[in-house]
């Protein structure tokens, strides 16, 4: 029996042996299958294509805003080797240029290209990532969005509605609008109808104006038809193609919109389910558009500014005067006041901007300020020698 049992185990082992030494055998085959077959996975994502569709409230072949667009678009899909393919629908294709919000929202379209203070009704709090009167210059609010609190305050707004936001080009400091009657006195602003969108809006209309949005495509037959009596849109890179000289003479210089900044919208579901390479490719591509849309927008208006006083005479440039102006600051500082009174987060991104405008304004004064007074400085004393050489 004792033999027997020996063998008997000895068996046992040898068996329990070859059926490891085969477990690990099979476990480095399926080791070598799992490797390959990851490999051939990073294959395919690199060659599989995402369609991307793009809803603007632009109308089809807008300059300044809608070239920022298919500036995105030539980049991206460049940069992603064709993986990336982004079609562009105008309003005149998808029929709703306020409606963009939800249509990225929803998925209907992966992308928008929109400005963010449109969807104010809907969300309040997207109101204050476009601009602010008398708040940032462009340049102090591309900083306050990409090294300060901007990008982490707006995803916070927007993250709640399935998406996310991205600065989406720049026009600098827009002009105070097209009227057809001269503002001389608060008076004047009672009772007058005006386009302004954003916080402007609701700023002046403490001062007795009656204020609507209307779609880009519209206003010109809303200012010429008497729809409105007034309407603010961009500068000289824009208002030029769009005719308002035309109908309305007196040009006012801003106050509201030193920084427009419009958006990029992406559905974040879409967006999160992208391979990482093409999701760094396409804020890449965002954030190089905007920037360059600040730069052709400055461009556009100088060039059109000069066309406007040669050919267009009549226009007459004119600057709020100081009571009316003293008025909408008032009432601006009240508005402001009320807002983060009433929601916790517009407190925070307001107590944001005006944190970092106290940090960064000091040195746009001590810099671009203090550059262009000495500027004009110079000019006014060779003024004055010329003058009294004429005099002598």
């Amino acid at each position: 029996m004792g033999i027997i049992n020996q063998l008997y185990k000895g068996e046992t082992m040898r068996t329990l042996a070859l059926g490891l030494i085969s477990t690990i055998i099979l476990g480095l085959g399926f080791t070598g299958c799992t490797d390959d077959k990851k490999t051939e996975q990073v294959k395919v994502e690199a060659k599989k294509t995402y369609t991307i569709k793009l809803a603007m409230t632009w109308p089809s072949n807008f300059p300044v805003f809608g070239d920022a667009v298919i500036n995105f678009k030539n980049m991206a899909e460049a940069m992603s080797d064709g993986r990336l393919n982004i079609r562009i629908d105008s309003k005149n294709k998808h029929k709703a240029p306020f409606g963009v919000f939800d249509m990225v929202k929803s998925g209907q379209y992966e992308m928008g290209h929109s400005a963010s203070y449109y969807w104010k009704g809907k969300v309040p709090n997207t109101l204050y990532f476009t601009t602010m009167p008398f708040g940032m210059t462009a340049s102090e609010q591309f900083a306050w969005f990409y090294y300060d609190d901007g990008m982490k305050l707006m995803d916070e707004v927007y993250k709640e509605h399935n998406l996310y936001s991205f600065p989406g080009g720049n026009t600098g400091n827009q002009m105070g609008g097209w009227f057809q009657k001269e503002i001389n006195t608060l008076d004047d602003l009672k009772g007058l109808k005006m386009r302004i969108p954003g916080f402007a809006g609701e700023v002046i209309s403490k001062l007795g104006v009656n204020v609507t949005n209307i779609a880009p495509g519209e206003l010109y037959t809303a200012l010429d038809r008497g729809t409105i009596d007034a309407l603010e849109w961009v500068g000289p890179s824009l208002d030029l193609r769009m005719g308002f000289h035309k109908v309305a003479p007196y040009y006012y210089t801003g106050w509201h919109e030193p920084a427009t900044e419009l958006q990029f919208l992406i559905n974040r579901k879409f967006m999160d389910t992208l391979p990482k390479d093409l999701q760094e490719i396409i804020k890449v591509a965002m954030k190089t558009a905007s920037y360059d849309m600040l730069t052709q927008s400055n461009h556009e208006s100088g060039k059109n500014w000069a066309t406007m006083k040669k050919e267009f005479p009549h226009i007459k440039v004119k600057t709020f005067p100081k009571d009316v102006m003293s008025a909408i600051r008032k009432a601006n500082d009240e508005l402001l006041v009320e807002k983060a009174a009433a929601d916790p987060l517009a407190k925070k991104i307001l107590d944001s901007q005006a944190n970092y405008m106290k940090q960064i304004r000091p040195w746009t004064l001590l810099s671009d300020y203090s550059y262009l007074k000495s500027l004009e400085e110079k000019k006014k004393k060779k003024k004055k020698k010329k003058t009294l050489r004429y005099q002598r």
